[in-house]
């Protein structure tokens, strides 16, 4: 996660989004060894770089 953001930062739907994806990394990381997680990974920074610039903007 981003140094400068909490998840009080996060909306209530991105809150959400967040929790789904990391229930479905977690799956995915429960299938085995080699699995790519990149997609799920870039989703999640993007929710959090998302977060972040609204948390900075509002200073």
């Amino acid at each position: 996660m981003a140094k400068d953001i909490s998840f009080r930062d996060f909306t209530g739907g991105e809150k959400v989004r967040l929790v789904a994806l990391h229930a479905r990394m977690a799956k995915r990381g429960l299938a085995g060894d080699m699995v790519d997680l990149s997609d799920l990974q870039r989703r999640v920074e993007r929710i959090e770089k998302t977060a972040e610039r609204r948390k900075n903007k509002s200073k």
